[in-house]
């Protein structure tokens, strides 16, 4: 099929500062398709057929897919590729039949008027997204830019910024950059106080952590003290191994397994942004910590499943990797587990029983991998003077589906 369907960015200045491109494939639209804002553009005598975005937007994008092969144009802010609506019609729609013609995004234009190189931000969007996924682009140094939902956020972000402990950090607020009316506010997160901020503005934060406050690496091994949790934690010092073992790439999909605090799962996902991971726990309670630990550590998309393994495994998308923390002695479990990961995926099992310990020798048997245990000792008081309390050793099973 022929491209009938336009994907148009439109900057601050309007439909004046349309390519000519541009132009002419909105000229020979029949049907026209953006926010209220951008309808607004179009000349008051413009007789065409118009679709405003709704809420949810997937119904738009039904009426968009039922004109097939008309020639539609959509109306987007900035460049349609960044974090905008070009991406939620890609899902749908082949690029085959598309035209994108970006303008300049908010963070290109942002990075123009500090001086900053684009290459070297931290980029994200508040917009219709949790407010969560903050806390993972917050380190010492850290320079972020930061699309807004409305006028509310700069003073959100501050917020934020100061409990974190990064409340001497320096934010610019650029409202309605390219525009006429273009405008920069500077400030301080813990004396912010700005309320009067355009709803189309971008957040500009450098990131200056108070005395004492290191931040939190992005590598896996976060501290203990990270977690809210009842004792089902894995150690920090397994922890790393576990994850340096399951290996995580940008946009795999790990199941969790037996999930505890979900301490396996969150580090898998803070470890790329595009990483994404299913938490499978059977304690109510612990379902709690899972998503209080998901918010507070940046990766507020953790799927959270409720169900004891392997029923709870049922018709769950399959998985580029899995970890089995919990309830190895399940019946079934690794059957279902070897049977839905992808070829070429990786499974990895811990145990701290002689039961669980002699199911992954069971399954080391039949699919071959590697054994281990991972001994820990940490310095502990012994009456005046110190010495070695060792940690309940772990034995892991790595294994590679082929």
């Amino acid at each position: 099929m022929q491209k009938w369907l336009s994907v148009i960015g439109i900057g601050e200045d309007g439909l004046s500062g349309l390519s000519a491109i541009a132009r002419s494939i909105l000229q020979h639209a029949q049907v026209i398709v953006g926010g209220s804002r951008h309808l607004a553009m179009l000349p008051p005598d413009d007789q065409r057929e118009k679709i405003t975005w709704s809420s949810p937007i997937n119904a738009s994008v039904e009426e968009i897919l039922r004109r097939r092969g008309q020639p539609v144009c959509v109306l987007a802010s900035g460049d349609p590729m960044c974090f905008g609506i070009g991406v939620t019609l890609r899902r749908s729609i082949p690029i085959a039949e598309m035209t994108i013609i970006p303008a300049p995004s908010s963070f290109s234009l942002a990075c123009a008027r500090l001086g900053w190189p684009l290459t070297e931000v931290e980029t994200l969007s508040l917009n219709a997204r949790p407010l969560a996924l903050l806390h993972t682009a917050i380190y010492p140094g850290a320079r972020l830019l930061i699309l807004s939902e409305g006028k509310e956020t700069p003073a959100i972000v501050a917020d934020i910024l100061t409990k974190r402990g990064f409340s001497g950090s320096r934010i610019t607020v650029l409202e309605r950059m390219g525009g006429s009316q273009e405008r920069m506010i500077d400030g301080i997160a813990a004396s912010w106080t700005t309320t009067e901020v355009a709803d189309l503005n971008t957040v500009a934060v450098e990131c200056i952590a108070d005395p004492g406050v290191v931040g939190l690496s992005r590598l896996a091994g976060l501290p203990d003290g990270a977690y809210h949790h009842d004792g089902q934690l894995t150690k920090r010092e397994v922890r790393a191994i576990t994850l340096a073992a399951l290996a995580p790439i940008p946009g795999q999909l790990l199941w969790d397994v037996g999930a505890g605090c979900g301490s396996i799962g969150i580090e898998w996902m803070r470890s790329h942004s595009r990483c994404r991971a299913i938490a499978i726990e059977q304690n109510p309670t612990r379902l709690q910590y899972i998503a209080d630990n998901a918010n507070a550590l940046g990766t507020p998309h953790l799927q959270i499943i409720h169900g004891k393994a392997p029923t709870a495994l049922k018709d769950l998308p399959q998985p580029d990797a899995i970890f089995i923390g919990g309830g190895a002695t399940a019946a079934g479990l690794f059957e279902v587990c070897w049977q839905a990961l992808r070829p070429g995926g990786r499974l990895v099992a811990n145990a701290v029983t002689i039961e669980s310990e002699q199911k992954l020798l069971q399954w080391h048997n039949q699919v071959g991998g590697e054994l281990m245990r991972v001994a820990v000792q940490r310095v502990a008081p012994i009456g005046g003077f110190l010495g070695w309390k060792p940690m309940a050793p772990v034995t892991q099973w790595v294994v590679v589906k082929w």
